[in-house]
């Protein structure tokens, strides 16, 4: 396939009943980390040829969309989202001949595809940006990023007060190419990435065309990295908050959720829909990765000529507390309506501890988000932490909308927390002064095979990350077919899912006690009733219904604490 050749999207998801909705509109997305899901060539590091060999796996599972974290050329400073070419495959994972099949054969498969798109920042090792530090400033390349010059006399001060996302100041001082102090670069992360300056038009032009590059290849669309900070405040203004933690509004931060973000991904929205296909359920979609409250806000990227959806932050880190769930599911839905577009769940990534952990600790009132667990910290409680995950799994992939799963959530891993300090790689634990984790451990590669080398991630020991013991019991293979496993409840989940076409129902509350999350979910077919109990007494299900599928083992009719089940009502 060359540059130029459009490539067929995949136009039936697997296993998806027929529905008038577009895809997107109720379909479940799994993300693929690549340096973690599966090696192809032993050299411990996940890449394409392993990532096609393994697609049969989400087939079975039943999901509708695979999405790919960065497999782009990078320098790996932050594991592929400081991105040197947007155009190219990194050797590390492979050759763009490698992405061509791997998206070829997901297709084939029934699978959509969504890649990564980074547009906030570049790598350093950017052309771009090598060309912004050997010319002057005020030069059409200083343009391209956010380049100023510094305070004080001798311009020795940062130019504001803000911060970066992994610690320490958001500015880094170069020298001149005749050796001397000069301009400041903004990096609202990493060092080595420094932000794009969407105020030229030249930043948006190129992006686009980068867009155009993977639409010609045949992805169904991209996921949209920090997508609520590609605009500044005018003037840069110091930020009074100075956290990025989610509090308050977002845009109470000059760095974030700023107004005029949103023309640009009209202009996005634009270039997607052009590659629509007349008769067919082919949309080419756009979700935002934007850490923006309030809902409302939130829901403003989703309005009908922007982008198709955004993930539910508030969602993940709402706390395992029923009147938290409602109140979060509630505002969640109630904040995309007047857009007439569609909430998407989601309670694990690559970038927070994933759910088997975070729950198995004790329920706090505020918003959960953890900066990584190390081995000297309180661990969490395992047993508890996978029940509630189970629970709510089951409970999320019935409500409407979209919802998107993490690598090896299916398996019921847990954070590996015992990570040594001398494999971490997350820029995060360096720049905080090694005060917080990172995100490594929700990063340690998927085990395939319990009795194989690397857990069968790849032909060799080698594992760019140690995985846990425990995750050999918790292989695919050890699970597979297994009643009551994990896997096997994902999948009877998801089968469920297609069958009563819950992505596309409408959802009323029922009220079966304070610390009962139950609604009901109408629209095609019998009514479906989902009742997830977060922790109080036993709670009795109607006796004239059929139990669909349950998170946890029933005995009789009544749901124990921490799980959930779906009825069939008469």
């Amino acid at each position: 396939m060359t540059e130029n050749t459009p490539a067929q999207p995949a136009t039936q998801p697997a296993g998806q009943s027929a529905t008038s909705a577009p895809w997107w509109r109720h379909a479940v997305i799994y993300q693929v980390y690549p340096r973690s899901w599966a090696d192809g060539d032993g050299d411990g590091m996940g890449d394409l040829p392993g990532i096609t060999s393994r697609l049969p796996h989400l087939r079975d599972l039943g999901v509708d969309a695979v999405w790919l974290s960065p497999f782009y050329t990078s320098p790996q400073h932050d594991a592929g989202y400081d991105v040197a070419d947007y155009r190219d495959v990194d050797p590390r994972f492979g050759t763009l001949a490698d992405a061509d099949a791997m998206i070829a054969r997901a297709h084939e498969l029934g699978l959509r595809v969504i890649v990564d798109i980074v547009p906030n920042h570049s790598s350093s090792d950017h052309v771009w940006f090598q060309e912004a530090l050997a010319a002057a400033p005020g030069s059409p390349e200083r343009a391209r990023y956010v380049f100023r010059d510094g305070k004080g006399p001798d311009g020795a001060e940062a130019p504001n007060n803000w911060i970066s996302n992994f610690g320490g100041p958001a500015w880094t001082r170069v020298t001149e190419a005749d050796g001397s102090p000069g301009q400041w670069y903004l990096h609202l992360f990493d060092v080595t990435q420094p932000d794009f300056d969407w105020d030229n038009p030249e930043v948006g032009d190129e992006m686009e065309r980068n867009l155009r590059f993977w639409l010609d290849r045949g992805v169904d669309g991209f996921r949209i990295d920090v997508a609520h900070g590609l605009v500044k405040a005018e003037g840069l203004p110091d930020d009074a908050v100075l956290s990025h933690e989610m509090l308050g509004r977002t845009a109470d931060h000059p760095m974030w959720d700023q107004p005029d973000v949103h023309e640009i991904y009209r202009r996005w929205r634009r270039v997607t829909d052009s590659y629509a296909v007349e008769g067919e359920d082919a949309d080419r979609i756009l979700c935002a990765e934007a850490w923006v409250t309030p809902a409302e806000a939130l829901a403003a990227y989703v309005r009908p000529d922007e982008l198709h959806q955004g993930f539910n932050f508030p969602f993940l880190v709402t706390p395992w507390s029923a009147p938290h769930l409602r109140d979060s599911i509630g505002e969640s839905l109630a904040a995309v309506e007047p857009h007439g577009a569609v909430q998407t769940w989601v309670l694990s990534n690559h970038d927070v501890v994933r759910h088997a952990s975070r729950l198995g600790y004790p329920v706090v009132p505020e918003p959960v988000r953890m900066g990584g667990i190390g081995p000297e910290d309180p661990q969490p409680d395992a047993e508890l932490g996978l029940r509630r995950a189970r629970a709510a799994t089951a409970m999320m992939l019935a409500l409407p909308g979209s919802a998107y799963l993490y690598q090896g959530e299916e398996l019921g891993l847990p954070e590996a927390t015992e990570l040594p300090d001398d494999v971490l790689e997350d820029p995060t634990w360096v720049r905080s002064g090694h005060t917080e984790r990172g995100r490594d451990g929700c990063r340690v590669p998927v085990p395939w095979e319990g009795d194989a080398p690397s857990c069968g991630f790849g032909p060799t020991e080698a594992s760019w990350l140690p995985q846990p013991e425990v995750y050999a019991d918790l292989a695919v293979d050890r699970q597979t077919g297994v009643p009551g496993s994990t896997l096997e409840l994902y999948r009877e989940l998801l089968r469920l899912r297609r069958e009563h076409h819950l992505g596309t129902r409408t959802l009323t509350w029922v009220d079966l006690g304070d610390d009962v999350v139950a609604f009901d979910l109408h629209g095609d077919g019998a009514t479906v009733r989902v009742v997830t109990n977060v922790g109080g007494s036993d709670v009795q299900l109607p006796a004239d219904a059929e139990v669909l599928v349950s998170s946890l083992g029933l005995e009789g009719a009544t749901l124990p604490a921490d799980s959930t089940a779906w009825l069939h009502l008469g």
